[in-house]
C-alpha cells in the first residue's frame, strides 16, 4: 500500500491531485487548456484537484520542497518537460526525499517540448499525436488511475553539482537548438524544427572525450561493483571524476562530435519518436552520438526521419546508437553547452547513471509492482550498433 491509501500500481478512487501548471509554458495557453480539456475529463473521473501557477523558474522545485506531500495523492505537472524536472529535483532535496520521491507524478503536456507526455502515450499504445489530442490522451491516462515504475537518470558534474534527469541529457547540436530556440517558444513545438534548420546552417563540431558502461558488458559481467566514493552509494558503477572510468567501460577516442545524447524514454518530442528500439530495460538507457564529418544533408535526413522513427534506416556511418546503464562525457574544447530535460548545464565534465525503477508515474500500462525503496543516495534489445574500433 501506498501513503494515499491505495493499491501501489493505482491511484486511489476517488483521489485529490496537486496540478501545477506553468501558464507561460509553450504557447502561453496552458491554464485555458486546463479549463476546456482537463477539467471536464476529471470531474467525470471523480479526480479533484487544487490547482497552483507557477510564477517564475524553480518556482515549482520551491514549492514541492515545501508541500505536505500527504496531502495529495499525485502531482500532476502541466506544462513541459522542465516543470517536471523541477518537481523531481525538488522531491530529491527534501529531507524525507525517500518518501517524497514515491508520491506519484503525472505529466499533462501544455509545453513546447513534451518528450516525456509523448513517451506515456506511446507506452500506452495510442498514436503519435500531438497538442491538445497529446493533453487528451494524457489527462485519460490519469483518469485510468494506472502507475509504472520509471527510471531516473543521476548525474555529477566536475564542480560537485548532483542533479536528477527524468528525460534526457544532450550535448552539441540537439542542445545548441534546444536553448538558441527559446526566443521561439511561442511557436510552440515548431520553435525545434526552425532552431534546427538554423543550426543546420551554421553547424558545429565539438572535440570531447565519451566513454560508457554497456548494457551487454554489465549482463555478462561477474563480480563486485567498481569502487566508487562513499558518500555516493546509490551510483554503484561510476567512479569519481578524478579517476580513469573502471577498465571495463567502452571508451570512445578523444574526437569531434556534432551531437551526444543519452535518452531514458523513445521521444525526445511530442514529433520526434528518437528511440524506436523500444522502451529500455530497467536501468538502462539510449546512447546516441554522431560523429564529425557527417554532411548537412544526411542530419537533416536524419531528423526529418526521426518523426516516425526512421532515422535509424538511414543507416549513417557517423550515427552511433548503444543500450549503456552508465556514461562519462568531457568536453575538451569549451565550445557547446548541455541541457538536461531542456534545461542549461554548465558545459564541464559530466558522469551519470540511470537508478532503475526509482520514481512512480501515471502510465497506460501494468507491470509487476517492484520493490521501488529508493537505495541511499545523497541529497543534493536492440542490436547495439558499433564502429569496430569501440566494440569493448
Amino acid at each position: 500500500m501506498d501513503a494515499a491509501g491505495g493499491s501501489r500500481n493505482t491511484l486511489p478512487r476517488p483521489c485529490h491531485v496537486l496540478v501545477l501548471l506553468n501558464p507561460r509554458g509553450g504557447k502561453g495557453k496552458a491554464l485555458q487548456l486546463f479549463w476546456s480539456h482537463v477539467q471536464p475529463l476529471l470531474a467525470q473521473a471523480d479526480v479533484s484537484f487544487t490547482l497552483m501557477l507557477t510564477e517564475r523558474r524553480n518556482h515549482a522545485r520551491e514549492l514541492v520542497r515545501a508541500e505536505d506531500l500527504r496531502r495529495w495523492d499525485a502531482l500532476v505537472v502541466m506544462s513541459g518537460d522542465g516543470l517536471i524536472h523541477e518537481v523531481v529535483n525538488g522531491l530529491m532535496e527534501r529531507p524525507d526525499w525517500e518518501t517524497a520521491i514515491q508520491k506519484p507524478l503525472c505529466s499533462l503536456p501544455a509545453g513546447s517540448g513534451n518528450a516525456v507526455a509523448a513517451s506515456l502515450n506511446y507506452y500506452a499504445g495510442y498514436e503519435q499525436v500531438t497538442k491538445e489530442d497529446l493533453l487528451t490522451n494524457c489527462t485519460q491516462l490519469l483518469c485510468r488511475r494506472l502507475l509504472a515504475p520509471m527510471d531516473l537518470l543521476s548525474l555529477q558534474t566536475a564542480c560537485g553539482q548532483r542533479l536528477f534527469s527524468v528525460l534526457s541529457l544532450a550535448w552539441g547540436f540537439i542542445a545548441d537548438v534546444d536553448l538558441e530556440s527559446e526566443k521561439f517558444r511561442r511557436l510552440g513545438e515548431m520553435r525545434f524544427t526552425l532552431g534546427a534548420c538554423l543550426r543546420l546552417v551554421a553547424l558545429r563540431t565539438y572535440r570531447g572525450s565519451l566513454a560508457y558502461l554497456p548494457a551487454e558488458t554489465l549482463a555478462s559481467r561477474r563480480g563486485p561493483s567498481p569502487a566508487r566514493a562513499p558518500q555516493d552509494p546509490a551510483d554503484t558503477h561510476v567512479v569519481p571524476l578524478e579517476q580513469p572510468v573502471p577498465p571495463h567501460w567502452t571508451v570512445v577516442p578523444e574526437q569531434d562530435f556534432v551531437l551526444v545524447l543519452v535518452l531514458l524514454h523513445s521521444h525526445l518530442a511530442s514529433d520526434l519518436f528518437t528511440a524506436p528500439m523500444g522502451r529500455c530495460s530497467a536501468g538502462t538507457m539510449h546512447l546516441f552520438y554522431v560523429r564529425a564529418g557527417v554532411s548537412r544533408a544526411m542530419l537533416l535526413r536524419l531528423f526529418l526521419a526521426m518523426e516516425k522513427g526512421r532515422h535509424m534506416e538511414c543507416h549513417c556511418p557517423h550515427l552511433v546508437y548503444v543500450p549503456v546503464v552508465a556514461f562519462r562525457l568531457e568536453p575538451k574544447d569549451g565550445k557547446g553547452v548541455f541541457t538536461v530535460d531542456g534545461e542549461l548545464l554548465i558545459s564541464e565534465a559530466v558522469q551519470g547513471q540511470v537508478l532503475p525503477n526509482y520514481f512512480w508515474m501515471v502510465s497506460g500500462y501494468r507491470e509487476p509492482p517492484p520493490s521501488l525503496k529508493p537505495q541511499p543516495s545523497p541529497r543534493r534489445k536492440s542490436q547495439q550498433m558499433l564502429p569496430p574500433s569501440e566494440r569493448p
